[in-house]
């Protein structure tokens, strides 16, 4: 959606634009016929900063990055990255071949580095918001162009360059369509693990007119389903409801999900506007059943918020899924026993577990940096190494999630029944695979449990901590929209075009 976005703003300032869509592609192989039949002037890496995948900038999308760039240097054809990784490892994308990065929030940046292209002028210093080399080799920085804040402004993602027929067949055995949309860019909160390396520590939000319109407009091309994209929807107090008016005068509404923070949930009608909204699952950023947990990340949530909220969305008939974060500095076992106690108690209808990922930027780098044992990066979302002395260990990890998983398994089975009547069952219905599936689930559980604990046992318990910088109440009221960070770049190996002008 970040990448649509872009390929509107370049259409709307006049230029023919084609889309390499990556997201169902399995090699970059597709990338190199598009520069032979395209052939373009300009080629543009645009990350999606909407995918929380983005930035923990994953190694294997690194090298697809690096491989594409040099597929179009091949080619002749300059080239322009943008993206988290690219803003916070500008100079090693420089160093495969990338002409200019632009970093931050690199719509406008784009479009005015395109244009001074297309005039021929060798002015790239005037263009707010680049990394680039100098033909004598020296790094220029031109400073960080300031994020948009009229977004109703924008052009609608440019969803005509995707083959929808895709995504369609894609999602048929969900038995529907599912389209994505987001409402805001960024985030005003605090958590100390958090990266905000393109909108910094604050939001801007469109209108919830220009938000409901268009959904009429993905009502058109199909869609059944919503996800909003955004890091919290609805930050903005008073958002939600007048969106939610807007979306019951439009009739029947299109079922969604989204993230939210369970503090923001429990604003009085908060709840209810997204019922009438038509929301079908909020993912609420639990983190931890342990409240001293909580408050070590600088979440400014309580655990007691949590289930209150959960107890809220499930009597409104809206699902409450739960994001879960193993291994943060100071967690013991006591601690990850309150989280499996509260998934046991609330009985989220999903969860979703990761472990603490130091990216570049937070404070929770800052404070772990020295301790990183692996390099900075995973190769892929799955493996989920630990990349500091954490807690425990990696195998330990990769044992809590098996157990965690299949127990979470067994209790939704319980909620429909007993596991032993809900497996029987499936296989009277001819569904042997899912029957196979819990039994499996029900029989390895206390395996499961026993490498846990065999992991645990094994492991040397790190119980060091990290400081606490917020207190909770602080953690838990967003930046004010004048509470800007200094974005400014410049390094002691980098010559900004100020300097450079000096």
């Amino acid at each position: 959606i970040g990448t649509l976005y872009a390929a509107a703003m370049l259409r709307e300032a006049g230029h023919d634009v084609g889309l390499f869509d990556a997201m169902l592609e399995t090699s970059t192989e597709g990338w190199a016929q598009m520069l032979d039949t395209g052939a373009p002037d300009v080629a543009v890496l645009f990350e999606d900063n909407f995918n929380y995948l983005s930035k923990m900038c994953l190694l294997n999308m690194r090298e697809a990055a690096f491989e594409m760039i040099g597929a179009a240097k091949s080619r002749g054809c300059p080239v322009i990255v943008c993206g988290a990784d690219v803003t916070d490892n500008a100079e090693a994308y420089l160093a495969r071949g990338a002409d200019f990065v632009a970093v931050g929030e690199a719509d406008e940046t784009v479009v005015e580095l395109i244009r001074t292209l297309e005039s021929n002028s060798a002015d790239f210093a005037s263009v707010t918001g680049l990394v680039y080399q100098t033909r004598w080799g020296e790094t220029v920085t031109t400073g960080r162009r300031p994020v948009m804040r009229e977004l109703d402004s924008l052009p609608e993602p440019a969803r005509d360059l995707l083959d929808l027929d895709r995504y369609r067949a894609a999602w048929q055995r969900h038995g529907r369509f599912s389209m994505n949309l987001v409402t805001s860019r960024g985030c005003s909160f605090h958590c100390n693990w958090c990266a905000k390396p393109i909108w910094g520590q604050r939001y801007n939000a469109r209108s919830p007119a220009s938000v409901a319109a268009e959904i009429e407009t993905l009502r058109d091309l199909g869609a059944d389903h919503l996800w909003f994209m955004d890091d919290i929807l609805a930050i903005k107090p008073g958002w939600l409801p007048e969106f939610s008016d807007l979306i019951e005068r439009q009739g029947q509404p299109i079922p969604f999900k989204c993230l939210s923070r369970a503090d923001l949930l429990l604003r009085p009608g908060e709840i209810d506007a997204l019922s009438v909204a038509g929301c079908e699952t909020v993912w609420i950023g639990a983190e931890s059943g342990s409240q001293k947990i909580l408050d070590a990340m600088e979440k400014g949530t309580t655990v007691a918020q949590t289930r209150e909220a959960a107890r809220g969305l499930r009597g409104r008939g809206i699902h409450a899924a739960f994001f879960l974060q193993f291994g943060y500095p100071g967690e013991d076992w006591a601690d990850i026993q309150e989280t499996l106690e509260l998934v046991r108690d609330c009985e989220p209808d999903d969860i979703g577990m990761s472990v603490s990922y130091p990216l570049p930027g937070t404070p929770f780098y800052e404070r772990v940096k020295d301790s990183m044992n692996q390099g900075g990066n995973w190769t892929d979302s799955q493996e989920m190494p630990m990349l500091f002395d954490s807690p425990y260990s990696t195998a330990f990890y990769h044992r809590l999630h098996d157990a965690l998983h299949a127990e979470f398994r067994i209790q939704k089975a319980i909620q429909r029944g007993s596991a032993a009547t809900t497996a029987f069952g499936l296989v009277w219905h001819g569904k042997f695979r899912n029957a196979l599936a819990l039994a499996r689930d029900v029989l390895w559980l206390p395996v499961h449990r026993a490498r846990v604990d065999l992991e645990r046992r094994r492991a040397k318990h790190n119980e060091s901590s990290v400081p606490v910088r917020l207190s909770r109440s602080e953690a838990g009221k967003p930046s004010t929209q004048k509470e800007e960070l200094d974005l400014a770049a410049g390094t002691s190996s980098t010559t900004t075009a100020n300097e450079r002008q000096r």
